[in-house]
């Protein structure tokens, strides 16, 4: 194969035995027009010079590379530098596949926009374009989620969304795409469902990892400039796998660069028959079918999809891009896991040494990061995805490093109310 950036990129949707379009036969016309829509626009100068014009002028980008000179020092290994997509607007990396979305589906010709979210930084991120462009918005978010990620889901109300909470299945990230699909599959002419991953039915896996893109693309440029080389490693947290995408895709092709993808190990690779303490889908997983796609899931012999477990809400999902698993089947990327004990001390570590409130998601890639770059080299290099940052995670990381004071805080607003 001469390129895995392009083979990854493909307009067929497969990767090997992976991705595919699996999907009930009302949605074959929306997944056909989008498709059309999708290659149409990114061929399109017009539609290209838009989407870069919002890049630049609504999102902030590009989002800044930062040496981590305090990190760097107190592990005592190589280079570390954190690429901050938590400083695009809303926070993390989703709004740069929400602007590239909400753009086809105004091409075609759709008024009302549905989405599914677990952290709420996808939801957030649509609620913001959807508000931007004067567009109907729903979002879909399971109870579990809905509750222990309220400042999100404050924020998408004030933009103008209705947030509806799953009350189904587990009440997680999952069963908010069931219901999104459902909605879709009730009104696919009106209806535009923005999925926000490298999941799904094609053409979303490979239209997420092309609006995601940018990121790498940005992180080439800015080693070549900071440190006059690439990286030799790039380390990402994988829930559904955008974030991981998004900065390993310019990159596929560099042999001598290694990628990481860091899973949710939650509290162990430990798992009944139908929950599991953690969201590791390459631990314990196998290849199934399921929500559009054909990839690694954590499910039962029968093949029904298991509950997962982890700290952070973006990586509670129990299933991984097709292009993830594929990259993974070959060689090309490796896959981890780190522990939620091990999230909440490299959330800390990195706030105290650099400055930076790390979203818990990123905070799995920041763990990684840690073990590795102290067997590394100090002439070599490593690069952290600071995916988002970690205002919305406060109801949880307050609860679990600062509990009787969060407690009590709580108590004295609730005697105001």
């Amino acid at each position: 194969m001469s390129s895995l950036k392009s083979f990854i990129l493909n307009p067929t949707g497969h990767f090997d035995t992976f991705g595919g379009r699996y999907v009930p036969e009302l949605l074959i016309p929306f997944c056909d027009d989008l498709h059309r829509a999708f290659f149409d626009c990114i061929r399109d100068k017009k539609f290209l010079r838009e989407l870069e014009h919002l890049r630049e002028t609504f999102s902030g980008r590009p989002t800044p590379l930062t040496f981590c000179e305090n990190l760097t020092k107190h592990l005592g290994g190589s280079q570390i530098f954190v690429k901050n997509e938590g400083l695009n607007h809303t926070g993390a990396h989703k709004i740069n596949h929400c602007i590239g979305q909400v753009l086809v589906a105004r091409k075609m010709g759709k008024k009302r926009i549905i989405a599914e979210t677990g952290a709420g930084q996808h939801g957030l991120a649509t609620a913001t374009v959807c508000a931007k462009f004067g567009l109907e918005c729903v979002i879909y978010m399971g109870r579990k989620d809905y509750d222990r990620q309220r400042p999100n889901v404050f924020w998408m109300e004030r933009l103008g969304a209705t947030v509806v909470p799953v009350e189904e299945g587990d009440k997680s990230l999952r069963d908010a795409i069931n219901v999104a699909l459902r909605d879709l599959i009730s009104d696919p002419v009106d209806t535009y469902y923005l999925l926000g991953t490298v999941c799904g039915p094609h053409p979303y896996p490979v239209m997420n990892t092309y609006f995601q893109s940018v990121i790498g693309r940005e992180v080439r440029s800015q080693m070549e400039a900071q440190a006059k080389t690439l990286p030799d490693c790039i380390i990402a947290s994988c829930g559904g796998g955008s974030n991981a995408m998004g900065i390993f895709h310019d990159f596929l092709d560099d042999k001598n660069v290694s990628l990481v993808a860091v899973e949710a190990g939650g509290k162990g690779i430990t798992e009944k028959k139908n929950q599991c303490d953690h969201a590791s889908r390459f631990e314990t997983g196998s290849v199934g079918v399921a929500e559009g796609f054909k990839s690694f899931f954590l499910q039962n012999p029968d093949g029904q999809i298991k509950n997962s477990h982890s700290i952070s809400a973006g990586l509670d999902y129990s299933g991984v891009g097709p292009q993830i698993a594929y990259l993974k089947s070959i060689g090309r990327i490796e896959t981890t896991f780190a522990l939620d004990t091990e999230v909440l001390e490299a959330y800390e570590l990195l706030a105290q040494k650099e400055g930076i409130l790390a979203a818990l998601e990123s905070a799995h890639a920041v763990a990684e990061a840690i073990k590795r770059a102290k067997k590394m080299k100090k002439h070599q290099s490593l690069v952290i995805h600071c995916s988002g940052r970690g205002e919305k995670d406060l109801f949880i990381t307050a609860g679990k490093l600062d509990s009787e004071n969060f407690k009590k805080f709580l108590k004295e607003q609730s005697k105001h109310e």
